[in-house]
């Protein structure tokens, strides 16, 4: 055997060994799911306790004026859980106006320091213009965003009573959200949008599944999860949902509680494995080198496809998009993101929703314009002046004239605006290249890449 045909051969071995031992459904794709237990009648998900304590907020940093962190302390979880969250636009705007929430979730291999959709999209950027605050959870590795039955390594994982019950009553009461929710996520986050859907019908008006595994009981499909489970950070599903036999398998198959999800607007997605825009070729015909991610999109495919028949046999609708190649990657779930956008804004009540602006007159000869990409907001009061937001920063007026606050600094700039008054300044470097910074009124803010922004307020 030659070199490349040696290649050739271990390559298709992976991707078969993979396809094989993790995903045994695969090669039904085009026939029925194999037989899988009735749903159960249908069991609200569990309530916390009425004397349990609320969760509460521990620690707020400020990314941006638009992109705040949480840590919230979850009793369920008895722990400080990270939570992000991308202002609507209108926020800084409309002092006094509500917004609807976007949940979006992570997948298997969740870090415990930002959500994949930061690290990996654009999303920031493309939430910037829309009027709708988007949540970002930070961890849950491996946890299909569920309450477990018994910790494992270290994490005592209770994320649904964490997201449904402990998390809501912050984002409306400090942070203007209404209860009007839609969730989306990716792979394992997929599958927790249309479980967390189902298990909490009207809690979401909208529920998205983008490369989502959305069947959970059928034949083989337990081990399957327990395989991904030790490939992503290596945790026990017998410690999530029990063994293949626990009723709580079939308790959050989202294909089971199909018919919760009556009334909610549905988004399923997923490519078919073969190699994509995004992927890069292998040595074999129309297999790309990322060997995993071709048999988790052969997954997904075959279990979103099932899931839609079901909804469809249930007479409930549901929008399915099924592309014509790619694997289980990141660039894919951003462009699904965007694509799902106007139905899940005609389902958040923001299907009329636009930018609607022109630059304010108290900064229609602003040197700055050129750079700050337009604008997202109508000219407003602040104490004592005038700002506007752009896509690039923020605008405000000053005792020298118009000075852009942005990035790190701009975040630091909210919780200090009281005592730093209006900028003198719009952002600057040092000599040395190390340092940049804005002046205030009443003192500056400095930014290095070892220690972030840093208030230097006058006493």
């Amino acid at each position: 055997m030659t070199v490349w045909n040696l290649k050739r051969a271990r390559a298709a071995a992976v991707a078969a060994a993979t396809v094989a031992l993790v995903f045994p459904l695969a090669g039904q794709a085009a026939a029925d799911p194999a037989p899988a237990p009735e749903r159960p009648a249908p069991s609200a998900a569990p309530a916390p306790p009425p004397a349990a304590p609320a969760a509460r907020v521990t620690r707020t940093v400020w990314y941006d004026a638009n992109r705040v962190a949480l840590w919230i302390f979850s009793p369920a979880m008895k722990q400080e859980i990270q939570v992000q969250l991308l202002l609507a636009r209108d926020w800084w705007y409309k002092l006094d106006a509500k917004f609807p929430q976007m949940y979006t979730l992570d997948g298997l291999r969740a870090q415990d320091d930002q959500n994949g959709w930061i690290i990996n999209t654009d999303i920031a950027r493309f939430y910037q213009d829309k009027n709708v605050n988007v949540v970002l959870p930070v961890g849950g590795e491996s946890s299909f965003y569920t309450d477990w039955k018994q910790p494992d390594r270290g994490k005592n994982y209770q994320w649904e009573t964490f997201l449904i019950h402990e998390l809501p009553p912050i984002l409306q009461d400090q942070w203007r959200s209404t209860d009007v929710r839609g969730v989306q996520g990716l792979s394992m986050g997929g599958s927790a949008a249309m479980m967390l859907a189902a298990r909490n019908p009207g809690f979401f008006k909208y529920a998205a599944s983008y490369s989502g595994i959305l069947q959970l009981t059928s034949y083989g499909m337990p081990q399957a999860i327990q395989f991904a489970l030790r490939d992503g950070g290596g945790y026990d599903s017998m410690k999530m949902f029990g063994p293949p036999s626990d009723p709580a398998w079939a308790e959050h198959d989202p294909y089971l509680l199909a018919d919760q999800l009556r009334g909610t607007s549905l988004y399923v997605s997923s490519g078919n494995g073969m190699v994509g825009e995004h992927d890069k070729p292998s040595d074999i015909p129309l297999l790309a080198t990322n060997y995993s991610g071709v048999g988790l999109e052969v997954l997904s495919r075959t279990t979103s496809q099932q899931f839609a028949s079901k909804l469809n046999s249930l007479g409930i609708p549901a929008q399915a998009v099924y592309r014509p190649s790619g694997t289980h990657t990141w660039p894919y779930w951003e462009f699904e993101m965007k694509q799902a956008w106007p139905q899940a804004a005609s389902a958040l009540g923001l299907s009329g929703d636009r930018v609607a602006c022109k630059v304010g007159d108290a900064f229609k000869k602003a040197k700055q314009l050129r750079s700050l990409g337009g604008c997202l907001t109508p000219e407003y009061a602040v104490p004592g002046g005038k700002a506007q937001d752009f896509r690039n920063g923020r605008l405000f007026t000053g005792p020298k004239g118009p000075k852009v606050v942005t990035g790190a600094i701009g975040g630091a700039y909210v919780p200090a605006f009281d005592r730093l008054g209006l900028p003198t300044s719009d952002e600057q470097t040092s000599r040395d290249g190390k340092v940049k910074f804005n002046t205030f009124e009443r003192g500056k803010i400095t930014w290095t890449p070892s220690r972030g922004a840093r208030v230097e307020a006058k006493p």
